[in-house]
């Protein structure tokens, strides 16, 4: 009887039969099951209507912060040359308001506005024109509650 490995046995290492004919049987089974899954977009930004103005509530189904509170963010269309100020105001939280640019940068960020309240303001000019991020969150940890967001357009004097 003629043995079908005995090439195996000529070579200097050893081989483990079990894991070679394994190994197929394995990545065919992984290939198949990921066609059944399906992406989706878990990130979906809210665009601020017409007005710019919104009345919203940040809550524990927003997006995790990583800081042990949460953020929710909203998508205005900006113009190259534009100077806007951005108002969020809330007796629920003590609010931090962003400025996220199309490439993901951070334009500005404020925390307390000059009038001494736990309300954010921040001005920008912007550079170049496209879909800007504004992000609502809370300092510290768990912040929730009501607020109102307002971009303001300014014009020269």
């Amino acid at each position: 009887m003629t043995n079908r490995f005995a090439f195996a046995q000529r070579l200097p290492c050893r081989i483990d039969w079990h894991r070679i004919v394994l190994l197929p049987i394995t990545v065919v089974a992984i290939a198949g099951s990921a066609s059944g899954v399906r992406a989706e977009n878990m990130y979906n930004p809210i665009r601020l209507p017409g007005s710019n103005e919104i009345s919203d509530t940040l809550s524990e189904q927003d997006i995790p912060t990583g800081q042990g509170g949460f953020a929710r963010d909203y998508i205005v269309t900006l113009q190259e040359g534009d100077q806007v100020a951005i108002d969020l105001l809330s007796d629920s939280f003590d609010t931090i308001v962003a400025l996220i640019a199309p490439d993901g940068t951070t334009i500005a960020e404020n925390d307390d506005g000059p009038d001494g309240s736990t309300n954010s303001l921040l001005f920008s000019r912007i550079t170049q024109g496209g879909d800007y991020i504004v992000r609502v969150r809370a300092f510290g940890e768990g912040g929730t509650g009501n607020f109102t967001l307002k971009v303001t357009r300014l014009r020269p004097i």
